[in-house]
């Protein structure tokens, strides 16, 4: 099934697995496939791939639509974030973080903080997905970047290119000082803010 997010927002059909799943609402057709549409709601939410042992239809019609990420850099990069229901104590930890980073008196509510990253995360014009310029030695450790061409994740100021099959080794080229960043300005200042994503093994075997 076409249910598999890239870090640039892209949904493709892959056998690649994930850790995590979530969604944007109904955006499948009857027969499965996905139309242009790639979002119902605001709330683009990130799950636990198993809960309470439940077990449910991927697409059912008219209700949801479920996507897969790679880890949570990947779905913080798509401009994703953790659901307040199924992992309702990183809910509340990336709120507290969003909150501190902030300087805000109490955690935001989970619609505010989703009109904020549906701005930065998507073009209205274009419906793309937005992008930033950032310098690489001051992006947190589970930011998402563009690297040579494709996803990268940085871990310590490295950059880890990304792949379905895994991170690969760190790298950090001469020369290399400013990057385009996947991750929207909201996440970045997330990660700032202590919030710890949950990151594939690969992240940190190389």
């Amino acid at each position: 099934m076409q249910n598999r997010v890239l870090p640039t927002q892209e949904i493709v059909a892959d056998p690649g697995r994930g850790l995590l799943l979530g969604n944007r609402g109904s955006i499948h057709r009857p027969d499965r496939t996905l139309g242009t549409t790639r979002w119902r709601s605001k709330a683009w939410i990130c799950c636990a791939l198993e809960w309470k042992g439940i077990r449910r239809d991927p697409m059912p019609p008219g209700r949801w639509t479920a996507l897969f990420f790679f880890d949570e850099a990947v779905a913080l990069a798509a401009g994703h974030r953790p659901c307040h229901y199924c992992r309702r104590r990183d809910f509340l930890l990336y709120a507290g973080a969003w909150a501190t980073a902030n300087a805000l008196a109490e955690r935001p509510r989970a619609a505010a903080m989703d009109a904020v990253l549906h701005h930065q995360r998507v073009d209205s014009r274009t419906r793309r997905q937005r992008t930033t310029i950032q310098d690489l030695s001051g992006l947190p450790d589970g930011a998402m970047v563009r690297f040579d061409g494709r996803p990268a994740l940085v871990i310590g100021g490295l950059v880890l290119p990304w792949s379905w099959d895994g991170y690969g080794i760190p790298q950090r080229p001469p020369g290399l000082e400013q990057v385009e960043t996947l991750t929207p300005p909201a996440n970045l200042v997330v990660l700032q803010g202590g919030f710890a994503p949950l990151l594939h093994p690969s992240a940190g075997r190389n």
